[in-house]
Parts: structure tokens; C-alpha cells; sequence
């Protein structure tokens, strides 16, 4: 069964237990990478340029992808093939949450048809390295939690995935502020044929500078409204530290006044968060709550516990919802800054 909590517990240098899958005649049929350009159903006003070459990238481990055509079979984790779909570049396979329970599209997969991409894997751990070989990718595109895991592709089975030949591009997302990594998916995206000058695009960016500004002005005039980032599991609530999260960090910067566990409380658990029982989530002051939106956590409408009702916050119906992994792109990602600018405007001073 998949732990979501146990994996966002230990970010840095977590792996998963992937299973060792036999390649056999699927490795060997699929040398070929002139794989077929993904089509051009895409609005015009958004679409990617036709792909050609040479085509090279630097990701944020520091290393240089060259490739002799700009890649056009691109495999990404479903954050990354969603923001990429935003900018008009569209991807053959997916990995990573990207359907629920009951067959919905998850909250990362924002508004990419996940009918229409291979899913190679829905849970941690799993990777169909035979479906990643069929598609006979020449990209490979994730995000990272450290300096060189990819996010979600699985340790044990991960020299098999590069094996199959695709080169591979990480984006990183810890300890950094929201508007860097929003910035390298947009060169992402460019490299990959994005019209990034588009009115869409161009569009899409101011208005999330016009929330940036507007949460500014709302943590600027309210200084004493305490927030207070949380995530529920059923026997553990984690409130996070603004440190390492790209958008606590951004917000942080923006003016607004977070909870922050102890130091020793944060990196007793890995440096994420401070584990609490539901006995004790009352132990911090919070004016407004954000809660966790990925469909691994239990959501604000679910939680039964006494304690969780009785908060200050929650009795005043203050509580919005937070996407911990952010689709990194200005579409998705300004209206995470305007619920928060929104919910400080509107707050009343309760703890």
C-alpha cells in the first residue's frame, strides 16, 4: 500500500522500492528515438512550435541535455507534463498521481486529458519499464527534492529506466522561492517549442505578478494574521516549516507571518514539518489554516477529530485548501497566491 506520508516525510534522498522489471526484446526494439511529434490539437494560441534540432537544455543539477532534435516523445511526472500542456507542449507518458480511486483526473494533472497520455505509474514505486520502452521516449522530465533524485522515478529500477536511452531533465523544487522554478519550466517549455511570447503566456505571467502584489499588500496591512500550513493523515497532522518549500518560501518573502515549528521539532522529522498527534493540534496559534489539496492527504471536509473542529480557525471558516506540489506554471499557480491574499484580506484576528 502506498505511503504518501512516509515518502514526504524524508524528501531529501527518499527512494522507493521499485520492482526489477525484465526488459528483454523490449529494450533492444526500441533504440530507435524518431518518434512521432505529438500532434497539433493544442489551442493555437498556446501551441508548440513544430520541434526541430539540435536541442539542448540545462537542468538544475547543472548538467547539459543535448539532443540532435528538439524532443518530441516526452515522458514527465504528471506535475510536469501539466504544466508543460499549459504552455502548449504536450508529453506521450506520464508517471506519478495522475488518476484517483475512482478514475478522476488528480489534482496535479491540472488540466491535462490524462485519457490521452500512457500512464506508466499512478503510486510511488511504480514505473512500467516495458510501456516506458514502447513509447520510445527521447525526454525524460521531473522535478527534484534534492540535488539529484528525480522525483518519482524509482531508485531500484531506475538504471533500467536510463537504460532505455531517453536523456533526462530535473527541475529543482526545494529551497528555492515559486517564481525560480516557474521561470526554468517556462525555459523548459521554450526549448521544447513553447511560444513563451504569446498573449497567453504573456498574460498568464502578469496576472501572477498583479496576486504577488496583491499578497504583498494583504500581509503588509494585516502583519499580525498568523498562518499556519498543515497536512492531515489519520493519525499524524504535519505542520510545515516555510523553509525548503517553494511556495511557503515565495509567500515568506511576499510578507506573510507563518507558523514556524522549532528547529529541533522540524529536523526531527526530516526538515519538512512537525508531526503532532491529533491530541495536540492545538499546540500552534493560527489564524488561517492551509491545508494540503493532494488527494494522499485527508481533506479539511473529512477530518473528524474534536480537537481539529474546536481550532479557532476552523470554527471561523478559515481554512483554504494548498497544493504542496505546485503545477509550475503562471496559469496554475496564480490562483494559489490569490486564495492566500484573498483569505488574509478577509481574516479575522482569532488566535
Amino acid at each position: 500500500m502506498f505511503n504518501a506520508r512516509a515518502t514526504h516525510l524524508s524528501r531529501r534522498g527518499m527512494l522507493a522500492a521499485g520492482g526489477a522489471l525484465g526488459l528483454g526484446a523490449v529494450l533492444a526494439a526500441c533504440g530507435d528515438d524518431d518518434a512521432k511529434s505529438g500532434g497539433s490539437d493544442a489551442d493555437a494560441s498556446k501551441a508548440a512550435a513544430t520541434p526541430t534540432g539540435p536541442w539542448s537544455f540545462k537542468d538544475d543539477r547543472g548538467t547539459t541535455v543535448k539532443a540532435d532534435k528538439v524532443p518530441s516523445s516526452i515522458v514527465a511526472f504528471i506535475g510536469v507534463a501539466a504544466a508543460l500542456h499549459d504552455y502548449g507542449v504536450e508529453v506521450k507518458g506520464v508517471f506519478g498521481p495522475t488518476t484517483t480511486k475512482d478514475g478522476k483526473a488528480d489534482v496535479q494533472a491540472g488540466d491535462l486529458d490524462v485519457t490521452k497520455v500512457t500512464n506508466l505509474g499512478n503510486e510511488w514505486g511504480q514505473f512500467n519499464i516495458e510501456k516506458y520502452a514502447a513509447l520510445a521516449p527521447d525526454l525524460l522530465a521531473t522535478t527534484m527534492f534534492d540535488a539529484s533524485t528525480l522525483w518519482y522515478v524509482p531508485e531500484e529500477s531506475k538504471e533500467k529506466i536510463l537504460g532505455v536511452g531517453a536523456p533526462t531533465v530535473g527541475i529543482s523544487v526545494v529551497d528555492v522561492q515559486l517564481d525560480k522554478p516557474l521561470q526554468r519550466m517556462l525555459e523548459l517549455a521554450k526549448s521544447l517549442g513553447a511560444d513563451t511570447t504569446s498573449a497567453k503566456v504573456t498574460a498568464a505571467k502578469k496576472a501572477f505578478e498583479d496576486a504577488s502584489a496583491r499578497l504583498r499588500a494583504a500581509a503588509k496591512a494585516k502583519p499580525d494574521i498568523k498562518v499556519l500550513a498543515g497536512s492531515a493523515s489519520q493519525d499524524i497532522f504535519y505542520v510545515s516549516g516555510s523553509n525548503l518549500s517553494i511556495d511557503l518560501e515565495y509567500f515568506k518573502a511576499l510578507g506573510v507571518n507563518f507558523v514556524e515549528p522549532s528547529a529541533a521539532a522540524l529536523k526531527a522529522s526530516g526538515g519538512w514539518y512537525e508531526n503532532l498527534s491529533w491530541e495536540n493540534v492545538d499546540k500552534y496559534k493560527a489564524d488561517i489554516i492551509m491545508m494540503d489539496s493532494r488527494t494522499a492527504a485527508i481533506q479539511p471536509a473529512d477530518i473528524t477529530e474534536a480537537t481539529w473542529k474546536q481550532l479557532p480557525a476552523v470554527k471561523a471558516g478559515q481554512v483554504i485548501a494548498r497544493n504542496a506540489e505546485p503545477i509550475l506554471s503562471y496559469d496554475k499557480c496564480t490562483p494559489l497566491v490569490t486564495s492566500l491574499a484573498e483569505a488574509i484580506e478577509n481574516a479575522k484576528k482569532v488566535s
